[in-house]
């Protein structure tokens, strides 16, 4: 029996009720790994599913999927929810150092598998997915109230980092860049920008793959109004992470300049003063 080649690159894929996802996922993964003009050999990659105790026949289509030779498992969570909490048990269970993280919708193309992978070096330790790149349409099968809420979120998160597209779900990280990250929000919307600010990722080390949206075949969107207010938390407690120093600096001086306005304004109403 012929040995496997060692795994250097790891897919993780978060999902919840996303069984009628799994198979196409996976297939349209291996298929383009399997093309000839693909940078990353097939079967040095494999595939984690991380399931928030779907039971939903998750479980049973991947043993399947394995019979078939496909190289998934996948690992149930019974005590843990939550998107960014999945992203991270997948990352510490990777077997390779080349790790991506990628929605189980299928919005972001499997096909774009072996370029993401393939940008991870020494030197391009994250690689992100972005959607702001020249020549894509940016969510363009989107209604246009996911669109707002999507550049809103944008916006609000442009003062963190440099990366063009840091709300994109569909990112990589090399395993030693992400075991340098502490404090990781577990209850976070956004994990990649989690990742950036926490596993302090210079600009020179971010590599950007342009790639436009799919749309959501199966199952339902994770997007709700309790998952808006989690962002909105999750963007102060990173602002505060990043800024603090420079937030505590600043009420220093403002209570110093107070300080020293009331005592002029002291000093100009004090009879010594008013008598010359």
């Amino acid at each position: 029996m012929a040995s496997r080649s060692p795994i250097h690159y790891s897919v993780i894929v978060p999902a919840y009720r996303e069984n009628g996802n799994i198979r196409p996922l996976v297939t349209r993964i291996f298929t383009a790994l399997r093309r000839v003009d693909s940078p990353i050999p097939p079967d040095q990659v494999e595939v984690i599913i991380v399931d928030d105790n779907s039971r939903d026949g998750s479980v049973e289509n991947v043993q399947s999927l394995q019979q078939e030779g496909y190289n998934v498992r996948i690992i149930v969570r019974t005590t843990e929810r939550g998107l960014s909490s999945a992203v991270v048990r997948g990352f510490y269970e990777a077997l390779g150092d080349n790790m991506l993280c990628m929605d189980a919708d299928l919005q972001h193309p499997p096909e774009y598998v072996p370029t993401m992978l393939a940008a991870l070096s020494p030197s391009s330790t994250f690689v992100l997915g972005t959607r702001y790149a020249k020549g894509v349409e940016m969510d363009k099968d989107w209604p246009m109230y996911r669109r707002i809420i999507s550049s809103g979120a944008r916006v609000l998160a442009l003062p963190l980092t440099t990366a063009s597209d840091p709300m994109s779900g569909f990112f990589g990280v090399r395993k030693e860049a992400f075991l340098k990250a502490r404090n990781l929000n577990s209850q976070g919307f956004k994990i990649a920008l989690d990742l950036l600010i926490k596993a302090h990722i210079p600009s020179e080390a971010i590599a950007e793959v342009p790639f436009s949206f799919g749309v959501r075949s199966e199952g339902e969107s994770k997007l709700t109004g309790k998952v808006m207010i989690k962002y909105l938390e999750q963007l102060a407690e990173l602002y505060w992470y990043k800024f603090s120093t420079l937030i505590i600096f600043a009420g220093i001086l403002f209570i110093v300049a107070l300080l020293l306005f009331a005592r002029s304004a002291l000093g100009a109403l004090s009879p010594a003063s008013q008598a010359k």
